[in-house]
């Protein structure tokens, strides 16, 4: 879980202009992880993106890295 908490944390962080303000909380249940990012008021359209593009690339790696864990993964931006 840790892993998929740090890629998420370390790609957020690349997109936006305030990256200290970002934080990735996790909850895991059974072989289920919840990741919710939080970024700055200012940075949420760019974790979105146009047409949410950027944010389902973002859970498409997850999902491939927790695939690998065997593991499912859902990302969601906490406003």
């Amino acid at each position: 879980m840790e892993r998929l908490q740090n890629l998420l944390l370390f790609l957020a962080r690349s997109l936006v202009d305030e990256p200290e303000k970002v934080e990735v909380h996790a909850r895991e249940e059974d072989a289920r992880v919840e990741l919710e990012l939080q970024v700055a008021d200012g940075d949420v359209g760019k974790v979105i993106g146009r047409q949410g593009r950027v944010i389902k690339s973002l859970r498409s790696v997850c999902r491939a890295s927790a695939a690998k864990l065997g593991k499912r993964v859902s990302v969601e931006v906490r406003d």
